[in-house]
């Protein structure tokens, strides 16, 4: 889109769209679309639910999830996240359920950093950000996917070497990691329980 003072004019405009496969968790469309240069061509576009991605941190240390990814055939380190197969209304209900979920804790403060598109090239999803902050260890409720699921502790300053040494490659870990650090720097202290 091209900005032209607060508007924005679409450079690529929908001249056809149509479903070609569907299942719980996802929708794929292809779109013949029409560009500003006058080529027409398909656009594959992949429809997501909104997910949510949490950062649990208490006393200097941060929650970590380690699973199998069946897409990249290898176990990855990451921030708990996930989505429902369902719209959601409350993206906090979403982020406290998932939290609860793959790592068993409660968070008495959820705070709610913004949202990123995860991979907008091809993807319309939306993954929203929050800072878990008083938590406490109850009981997990891993669903079918998570059932090897492994918990970890670690100190901020090992995880972000883990970022720097390509330990965590998952780019929704890494962005939410990088905007919480803008968030907390704009804060001007340390939050509680931080």
């Amino acid at each position: 889109m091209k900005q032209s003072g607060s508007e924005q004019v679409a450079s690529i405009t929908t001249l056809e769209s149509r479903e070609i496969y569907r299942n719980q968790w996802l929708r794929l469309r292809e779109d013949k679309i029409l560009r500003s240069n006058g080529k027409q061509g398909i656009y594959s576009v992949v429809d997501k639910e909104d997910c949510a991605i949490i950062l649990p941190i208490q006393d200097d240390k941060v929650w970590l999830v380690e699973q199998f990814r069946y897409t990249i055939q290898e176990r990855s380190i990451e921030l708990p996240q996930g989505g429902w197969e369902m719209e959601i209304e409350n993206p906090e209900e979403l982020a406290r359920g998932e939290l609860k979920e793959e790592t068993g804790l409660y968070a008495a403060e959820m705070i709610y950093l913004g949202f990123l598109w995860i991979a907008y090239g091809y993807s319309r999803q939306k993954q929203h950000v929050f800072l878990a902050t008083g938590l406490t260890l109850k009981e997990r409720d891993p669903d079918e996917e998570e059932h090897d699921m492994i918990i970890h502790t670690t100190t901020i300053e090992e995880f972000e070497q883990m970022m720097l040494d390509g330990k965590i490659r998952d780019v929704c870990t890494v962005g939410a990691w990088g905007l919480y650090r803008m968030w907390k720097e704009k804060q001007g202290s340390v939050v509680s329980g931080q």
